[in-house]
């Protein structure tokens, strides 16, 4: 499976913006973006004009870099996006949101979205009530998340029994059991991701 491996920060700042990647961290003042806000590299500090591509290329990448999906599948979910009915940035945004690793995240059982794949892919997570190890799945109205039994023990499932939870209008949680269900697709305003999709969209019909 490819995945992204060099230093998470990096794409914050090339971003100018903080993508969230690595949980608590990115609340501290241990942000590597706050430390240095500009984009990584010899030239980063330099100042640049930016074309209409170039701002159309950046709404991607940042797209990308939040929901830690690599360009392929990327350019594959919004073929499907743009084959169902209704507004393609919103179709695209809405499977990006209902992978099974970002709603993960949004329940609070993983500190970042990054957290949240490595914690499926170690099958810690059943999808009513079936284990499901792959962070791309795609789930639905109806169905429930919840971390295994066998998990429960977990020093990592222990703490955030402890924890309060808030999660979005399409989501419903039971911290205390570790469990979560999709109450509905996410409407485009209860997507908090500050990405201007109708740019992607321009961009893919080039």
């Amino acid at each position: 499976m490819a995945r992204y491996t060099d230093a998470s920060c990096r794409l914050c700042r090339r971003e100018g913006q903080k993508l969230f990647l690595k949980g608590e961290r990115c609340y501290s003042g241990k942000c590597a973006l706050d430390k240095r806000p500009y984009a990584p590299g010899q030239h980063g500090q330099g100042r640049k004009k930016t074309s209409d591509y170039g701002l159309q290329l950046r709404e991607k990448q940042k797209a990308k870099r939040f929901y830690g999906v690599l360009e392929t599948q990327f350019r594959n979910y919004f073929e499907k996006a743009a084959r169902k009915p209704g507004i393609t940035g919103e179709n695209l945004l809405v499977m990006l949101e209902t992978r099974l690793d970002n709603a993960v995240f949004r329940l609070g059982m993983g500190a970042s979205r990054k957290e949240a794949r490595q914690l499926i892919t170690h099958g810690h997570f059943t999808v009513n009530g079936k284990k499901v190890d792959i962070p791309s799945y795609a789930v639905k109205p109806g169905d429930v998340i919840k971390v295994k039994e066998k998990s429960f023990s977990s020093p990592k499932f222990k703490e955030m029994r402890e924890m309060s939870v808030t999660v979005p209008a399409w989501l419903s949680v039971d911290i205390d059991k570790l469990e979560g269900k999709i109450i509905s697709y996410p409407r485009r305003e209860e997507i908090d991701v500050p990405v201007k999709e109708q740019l992607i969209v321009e961009l893919y019909s080039k």
